[in-house]
C-alpha cells in the first residue's frame, strides 16, 4: 500500500502556463482588422464630402478614395446615409458618457452641460465645408432628414435627464422644466455651429464657450446666482 502521508508531502510541479486559444488571437486581429477598415471608409467619406459635398459624392468615389472594393463598402454601411448616421450617433454617444458621468456624481452637473455643448461644436471645429456639406444633406434628402430627427429627439431626451439631475442638486433654475431648458440650449448651441460653419471667423470651440458664458448665468438657480454674486 502507498504511503498518503509521504505522497502529500511531494513538490508539486509548477503549472504549465495557459496560452489564449489561437482562435481567440485569430478573432482579435479580425476585429482589429475590420474596425481599421471601417474608419478608413469613414474617413475617406467624410472628407469627400466636406471637399465635394455630401450629393455630388458617390459611393464609388469613396470607395476608391479608401482604397477597398465597393462591396467591402456595402459589408460596413448600407448606404451612403448611414455614413452620416454614424457620424450623428458619435455625437449622441457622447451625450450618453456625459450622463453617466453626470449619474456618478463626479462634479457640477452644470460643468458637465458645459462640456456637451462645447466640445460637440468643437468636434468638427477643423471643417467648417464638412459641416455645411451635412447641413445641405439634412436639407435636401428626407432619408437624411428623418434619421437626424430621430437622433435629435435623443440628444434632447439625454440632455433633459441631464438638466433634471442638475435641477434635484439645486444647479439649476426649477421654474422652467428641464426638457424647456434642454431644448433651448440645444436649439441655441445648433445654432452656434451653423453660424460658424457659415462664418469660420474663429475656432468653433471658441464661439462656443463665449456663448455657454453668455447663457450658463441665465441657467442657474437663484441661490446659486446670489452665491456667485457675493465678494
Amino acid at each position: 500500500m502507498r504511503n498518503s502521508k509521504t505522497n502529500s508531502l511531494r513538490p508539486l510541479k509548477p503549472a504549465a502556463p495557459r496560452r489564449a486559444p489561437a482562435a481567440a488571437f485569430r478573432s482579435t486581429r479580425r476585429e482589429r482588422r475590420r474596425n481599421e477598415i471601417r474608419e478608413r471608409i469613414f474617413s475617406a467619406a467624410l472628407r469627400l464630402f466636406a471637399e465635394h459635398g455630401y450629393l455630388e459624392t458617390t459611393v464609388e468615389n469613396i470607395t476608391e478614395a479608401a482604397d477597398v472594393g465597393k462591396g467591402t463598402f456595402f459589408n460596413y454601411f448600407p448606404t451612403k446615409e448611414h455614413v452620416l448616421a454614424t457620424y450623428g450617433e458619435e455625437r449622441v454617444a457622447t451625450m450618453e458618457r456625459a450622463l453617466e458621468k453626470a449619474r456618478a456624481g463626479k462634479g457640477s452637473v452644470l460643468a458637465i452641460l458645459k462640456e456637451i455643448a462645447t466640445s460637440l461644436a468643437g468636434q468638427s471645429s477643423a471643417s467648417p465645408e464638412l459641416l455645411r456639406s451635412i447641413f445641405a444633406a439634412h436639407l435636401t434628402s428626407a432619408t437624411v432628414r428623418a434619421d437626424l430627427q430621430k437622433r435629435m429627439l435623443r440628444a434632447r431626451g439625454l440632455m433633459t435627464q441631464i438638466f433634471t439631475l442638475a435641477q434635484d442638486r439645486g444647479e439649476i433654475r426649477r421654474d422652467r422644466s428641464a426638457a424647456s431648458l434642454a431644448r433651448m440650449t440645444h436649439i441655441i448651441f445648433m445654432g452656434v455651429t451653423i453660424a460658424w460653419a457659415v462664418n469660420p471667423d474663429s475656432s468653433l470651440q471658441k464661439a462656443a464657450e463665449e456663448v455657454w458664458d453668455s447663457v450658463c448665468p441665465s441657467l442657474r438657480a437663484e441661490k446659486a446666482r446670489k452665491e456667485r454674486k457675493r465678494p
